[in-house]
């Protein structure tokens, strides 16, 4: 599957804030979270963080960046209809190269991940983040447990 990445349109967000997701995963639903939703749908808060991924001309993904001093806070979402097909690995590997190539300082990325959520830490170990801690994290009108996860990169 090959990727295109672009940064973030106004009509991507509208798609991404109705997407829904299966079962206990539609804790990931945009609407769960005014917060998070009100910031994906404002052009000004999104700013040049945030990027839609394509594939064959369709939108099957999106992550947003925070770059600090030497890390890359990464955040992502895969399109509901494509989550558990084995995709992850590859998604996540593309996001890894923009990285790499955009900033050339980073020697950590950094992702949280709800602590419910196997299936995704899996895909993350195998990329070779390791648990670093645990954080309690204010979202969808309450406090949940997250893993934080770091790969942290060779300087070669």
């Amino acid at each position: 599957m090959q990727f295109q990445i672009f940064p973030m349109s106004q009509s991507d967000a509208k798609k991404i804030a109705n997407w829904h997701y299966e079962g206990i995963y539609s804790f990931y639903d945009m609407e769960n979270d005014p917060e998070d939703l009100q910031e994906l749908l404002s052009p000004e808060k999104r700013g040049e963080n945030y990027w839609s991924v394509y594939s064959n001309e369709v939108l099957i993904g999106f992550f947003a960046l925070s770059h600090n001093d030497f890390s890359v806070e990464i955040g992502l979402g895969l399109h509901p209809d494509l989550t558990g097909k084995g995709l992850g690995s590859t998604f996540l590997n593309e996001i890894e190269q923009f990285i790499l190539n955009s900033f050339s300082d980073v020697s950590i990325l950094c992702l949280s991940v709800a602590s419910f959520n196997i299936r995704a830490q899996k895909v993350y170990q195998r990329a070779g983040y390791l648990p670093c801690k645990q954080e309690m994290i204010t979202t969808n009108g309450g406090q949940y447990p997250f893993l934080v996860m770091e790969k942290h990169l060779s300087n070669t």
